[in-house]
């Protein structure tokens, strides 16, 4: 039942990350997504077999990427927002999850007093939390590395940009392979999720 709720809640997490990427896109004037029918908050057009695989292992894993075409934005500043349009996602799933739980547990609305619930909802908003903070880790394809740039001079840039797109991918998959094999790469992301989910809370 737990482990149920917890892939459900991961799942839920990654579809709405992607579906920020590709509403963002929309606004900055990019229908790739949208023809592709990655716009909708339906999980199934955003799943990953692999992905999936690696939830159901390590508990953790991620959606198929939604598809933009950077040239069809409006802005320069398009392909930052869009990057940064997922992570932000999902604090905005964790920041009302939080809350929606906390109002509920004030208010002691049945549904939200079961231990099945507080499992629910407490590991929805860490999950959420875990995805911005590590989609924030500018190496390999992570959206990090797309808002990077943005802060640094462009000679510095540039060379960052080269070795990213040269070793970054192997270095994000030496950190998965390490969780496979059970080091806990992803714990201090985890408690600092945790940490900061607290700050979230306004109800």
């Amino acid at each position: 039942m737990v482990f149920t709720l917890i892939l459900f809640a991961l799942v839920m997490s990654l579809t709405f990350h992607e579906y920020g990427h590709g509403i963002m896109a929309k606004h900055f004037g990019d229908l790739t997504a949208e023809k592709a029918g990655r716009l909708t908050l339906n999980p199934l057009p955003h799943i990953d077999p692999m992905g999936l695989l690696m939830v159901v292992m390590i508990g953790f894993g991620f959606a198929r990427p939604v598809p933009t075409d950077p040239r069809n934005y409006s802005s320069r500043w398009g392909i930052f927002f869009v990057a940064a349009a997922g992570p932000m996602m999902n604090l905005l799933v964790a920041f009302f999850t939080v809350n929606l739980y906390s109002l509920g547990l004030q208010m002691q609305w049945p549904l939200f007093m079961s231990e099945a619930a507080n499992w629910f909802f407490v590991y929805l908003a860490t999950i959420n939390m875990l995805l911005m903070l590590f989609n924030l880790i500018p190496i390999g394809p992570l959206d990090g590395h797309y808002l990077l740039p943005y802060f640094m001079p462009r000679k510095l840039a540039g060379w960052y940009l080269y070795y990213n797109d040269r070793y970054g991918h192997w270095v994000l998959l030496s950190i998965i392979v390490l969780a496979i094999m059970g080091v806990p790469v992803f714990q201090h992301v985890w408690e600092i999720g945790r940490a900061v989910l607290r700050f979230l809370i306004i109800i």
